[in-house]
């Protein structure tokens, strides 16, 4: 018999409490998990995922290997020539990367659209072809920029992608981040916004990424914005805030609480763990992490 996800997250704390630095900190949450486990029923409502950049000193083999071991079923934010790998180990990527420009020089500059239909033409097929179907995109940086025009810009280039999207069945998405901390300048730092961007183009194949760590620094009020814009959003990343840490009591945020509201939608997406490792393992984070969000 397959071993339930809440037996497996449980039985691979065993390698972690072997490690004499942290014993007492694996066997602690060890305890703590298996009554949490026990209360929540093990529902099991959320597909979990995490974004490999976060990780730059393991290997991608070594973080699907502890990743499906803690119940996580994508590994994303790869290249396309990094999906095979994750596929190796039977989990998918639930989002590729690698759209010319980055964060900084996207949709929202009408000179930047040629280059990016044209990486387009060539990625959308390969993404299909591996059985991966979200792309992530983004606004670019203001600059100047008028917002109801960067809008305005990144509706026309999207529309340009839109018939090699719908031929492929591949969904662009794009990324709300914050521009107070972390992405200063960067124009699609409010859901309004980036709902807009949507409702101009109108078609099921255009979501955003709803990163709870960034909205949370520009707007707060994350399970009712959650709510109101649901029909908007197709994928969700996490961190602890302040600091995109941990996902641990330091923080502030209640990702149980996210994590309920967002399955209790109807969500059958993907919830990725954006976050950088500063006090505890990389492991045990990651395992923290999973289970922050397990409702």
């Amino acid at each position: 018999m397959k071993p339930s996800p809440i037996l497996s997250r449980r039985s691979a704390l065993k390698p972690l409490a072997g490690t004499a630095a942290i014993t007492a900190t694996a066997a602690s949450l060890h305890t703590r998990l298996g009554a949490e486990d026990t209360a929540a029923g093990g529902k099991g409502n959320v597909n979990h995922s995490v974004c490999k950049w976060c990780y730059p000193d393991i290997s991608l083999d070594a973080l699907c290997t502890a990743g499906k071991e803690f119940g996580l079923k994508s590994v994303e934010l790869l290249s396309l020539d990094e999906i095979p790998t994750v596929q190796k180990h039977g989990l998918t990527c639930a989002m590729v990367s690698g759209i010319p420009g980055g964060i900084g020089r996207g949709l929202n500059r009408l000179e930047n659209h040629d280059t990016i239909l044209q990486w387009f033409e060539q990625a959308a097929p390969k993404a299909a072809d591996l059985g991966t179907r979200q792309i992530i995109c983004f606004s670019g940086d203001r600059k100047g920029l008028d917002d109801q025009k960067g809008i305005e810009n990144c509706a026309i280039g999207i529309k340009r992608l839109l018939p090699i999207a719908e031929k492929h069945r591949i969904t662009l998405v794009m990324e709300l981040l914050n521009s107070r901390v972390n992405h200063p300048d960067y124009q699609c730092d409010r859901t309004a916004w980036g709902v807009e961007v949507c409702k101009r183009v109108a078609s099921p194949r255009v979501k955003l990424l709803y990163d709870i760590y960034h909205m949370q620094i520009m707007e707060g009020d994350v399970i009712r914005t959650i709510r109101d814009n649901y029909q908007w959003i197709g994928h969700f990343h996490t961190a602890g805030n302040p600091g995109r840490n941990e996902l641990s009591v330091d923080q502030e945020i209640n990702y149980k609480g996210v994590a309920k509201a967002i399955a209790d939608l109807g969500y059958k997406g993907f919830l990725c763990h954006e976050y950088t490792p500063k006090v505890k393992p990389w492991k045990e984070a990651l395992l923290e992490a999973v289970e922050a969000c397990n409702v």
